[in-house]
């Protein structure tokens, strides 16, 4: 499998390395990115592993509740400037309130239904608001949840955070401040996971295989390097598992425990179902201007 300059400045930007390194390791990989970044990582090259693709498109994520139900959704656009205009925010939080009464199976059915305070379609309010404000928009993605939820909106719309919670505490004083907590966790930190029961056992399969392959080429011997990887797996826990995290306001205990001490305190139980986290433009690749070649073609 052939592969372009692109390719390598895609691996370059996935993991942190060097060009020349990328190189090699797409060409050991015969072009296939996934398994160059993983030949990188297992060479300790490649940096943690970062989110795929390149943070770049503007809008708005929001979190609206109505009802029993919370709803996060990302409506993008395409300056900065529309982002902060008022008229497109409450045009998000419409869609946001929609979603939250209609429940919506995706965002197709989403624009065929009624937009929350007016009378039109949210595909026709959408196309309105394209045509006064003189920017393509659009309805990236939502999610729903119903229950006892947790959000949390942070940086004016560029993280938005959703956790749910299954507890009998929700109505006691501390549970609030706890729920924020927790969801001002997931926008600083960014974990993957709730626990390490949800982790994948194929996604722990491969961290083990890439930590083993770490430990050699380190030069240790197979049954050291195997316990080796007992040790590294827990780091991997408490880097993607949201209940091994530290706690980001008492480094001296994980969000685990931090939720255990409020349940006894509050004397219910609490437990951590499930978590969105949403942030702006995430995987989505923006055009680069060459400002400089822009204004030469102006002159000429």
């Amino acid at each position: 499998m052939a592969f372009t300059a692109k390719d390598v400045q895609a691996l370059r930007e996935k993991t942190g390395v060097g060009m020349m390194d990328c190189k090699k390791a797409l060409t050991e990989a015969g072009g296939d990115m996934e398994k160059a970044a993983d030949l990188l990582r297992e060479k300790g090259l490649a940096a943690a592993a970062k989110k795929a693709g390149r943070i770049a498109a503007e809008g708005l994520v929001k979190c609206v509740s109505h009802g029993g139900a919370s709803v996060v959704v990302e409506v993008n656009s395409e300056t900065d400037f529309v982002s902060k205009n008022k008229d497109f925010a409450a045009f998000v939080d419409a869609v946001g309130m929609t979603i939250a009464k209609q429940n919506p199976a995706d965002v197709d059915a989403l624009l065929k239904m009624t937009l929350d305070g007016s009378g039109d379609t949210v595909e026709a309010a959408l196309q309105d608001k394209i045509l006064v404000i003189g920017e393509n928009m659009k309805i990236r993605r939502f999610e729903r949840y119903e229950g006892t939820v947790a959000t949390y909106v942070h940086g004016e719309g560029r993280i938005g955070v959703m956790v749910a919670f299954d507890t009998d505490a929700a109505d006691k004083p501390g549970f609030d401040e706890m729920g924020k907590d927790l969801a001002m966790q997931i926008a600083a930190i960014a974990p993957r996971y709730v626990g390490k029961d949800d982790v994948p056992a194929d996604v722990v399969a491969k961290e083990k295989e890439i930590l083993t392959a770490q430990a050699m080429n380190e030069g240790k011997p197979q049954n050291i390097a195997e316990k080796m990887v007992q040790g590294r797996i827990g780091k991997f826990y408490k880097e993607t598992c949201l209940l091994e995290q530290a706690f980001v306001k008492d480094g001296d205990i994980s969000v685990g425990q931090y939720v255990e001490n409020t349940a006894k305190a509050l004397g219910g139980h609490i437990k951590v179902k499930s978590f969105v986290r949403m942030e702006r433009g995430e995987g989505i690749e923006k055009r680069e201007d060459n400002f400089a070649e822009e204004i030469a073609n102006l002159t000429k």
